[in-house]
C-alpha cells in the first residue's frame, strides 16, 4: 500500500485500491470492494474494532477463496479415465 494514514496505517480506502490492484483481471473492482467491506464489518462484530491490516488480510482470504471457486467451476469435469 502505498500511501499511510495520518496515523501509520493503511486506510479501508487504501486497502480496497491495493486489493483492486491485486486482483484485476480475477474479480470486477465492485466484488472487491464489497468483500473489504464485509471483513470490515465482521471483524467489528467479532473483536469490536477492525484495523485495516486486518480488514486486508480477511478481504484477501476470501478473494483467494473466491478465485479458488470460480477456477474450479471453469475446469471441465472428468470422470475416471476420461481426459
Amino acid at each position: 500500500m502505498a500511501h499511510q494514514a495520518g496515523n501509520g496505517l493503511p486506510s479501508y480506502e487504501e486497502v480496497t485500491e491495493a486489493l483492486m490492484e491485486e486482483f484485476a483481471g480475477v474479480h470486477p473492482p465492485a466484488l472487491v470492494a464489497r468483500c473489504v467491506g464485509a471483513a470490515r464489518h465482521s471483524a467489528e462484530d467479532v473483536t469490536g474494532g477492525a484495523t485495516p491490516e486486518q480488514v486486508c488480510r480477511i478481504a484477501r482470504k476470501h478473494l483467494e477463496i473466491l478465485a479458488t471457486v470460480a477456477a474450479e467451476r471453469r475446469r471441465p469435469i472428468t470422470f475416471g479415465n476420461t481426459p
